[in-house]
């Protein structure tokens, strides 16, 4: 069903950004892999895809802060087969900014890769996935709605994202479908403490973290499957957004 079809991941290195690249390419899709930095893993990626599939993923390296670069990156990924059928706006930052600590610095490149950057690939992609009939799928969170404490600039940007695909889902129909999946406790961030990871777990209704494979799955099926949704944001929490 989904042999010949592109997709292009933007952070599709690592983490749920390669998880999310292999599921794609063995559902039989060739695979666009952006990185900024990360070149050597997502090398690792491709040759790892590769050997299942010759020539089935290419890599394209772009600074997404970079207004430019955005229109330049779709082109690219088209350019690849000569078409493009699904864009993950997957590529994200995420960090503590406190009230008071906060800075312009950090808005920039908070709202730059969360909330403008999707836009401006969207926008670019759009005459492509038009053609094809195709769709974008953003990566949200479930604190797009619920916000996290010391997080306002994050949250911010994230629900921004969240009104992006509803909007978009209206202007871009009937030809692209938009919806968008939001992450619970999947990865955890590196400075988070056991005790944390506890509590967050326990006020998650299946009382498990999930893993990158899960938010893979839920992307496979909204790209390949959910041919009458549109405009959604399937929360991938374990129950935990249902906590008031």
């Amino acid at each position: 069903m989904s042999e010949n079809k592109v997709a292009l991941i933007t952070g599709g290195s690592h983490r749920i950004g390669a998880a999310t690249a292999r599921a794609l390419h063995t559902a039989g899709m060739n695979i666009v892999i952006h990185y900024l930095s990360s070149r050597e893993t997502a090398k690792k990626l491709q040759e790892e895809l590769n050997t299942q599939r010759e020539n089935s993923v290419v890599l394209v390296q772009a600074d997404l802060l970079s207004e430019k670069a955005l229109p330049a990156l779709v082109n690219e990924a088209h350019k690849a087969w000569g078409r493009l059928d699904v864009l993950v706006n997957n590529a994200s930052t995420f960090y503590r900014t406190p009230v008071g600590n906060a800075s312009l610095t950090q808005w920039d490149d908070l709202f730059g890769t969360n909330g403008k950057a999707p836009f401006f690939l969207s926008q670019a992609a759009a005459p492509f996935l038009k053609k094809s009939e195709g769709c974008i799928i953003n990566m949200i969170d479930i604190h797009a709605e619920r916000p996290l404490k010391e997080h306002t600039l994050y949250c911010m940007a994230k629900a921004s994202l969240a009104m992006m695909t509803k909007s978009l889902a209206r202007e871009l129909g009937p030809e692209v479908r938009v919806n968008g999946v939001a992450p619970g406790a999947i990865m955890w961030p590196e400075d988070i403490d056991e005790v944390t990871k506890q509590r967050i777990v326990s006020r998650t209704f299946l009382k498990r973290k999930g893993d990158a494979e899960d938010i893979a799955k839920t992307i496979l099926f909204l790209a390949q499957d959910a041919t009458y949704i549109t405009g959604q944001i399937i929360s991938v929490c374990g129950g935990r957004s249902l906590n008031s």
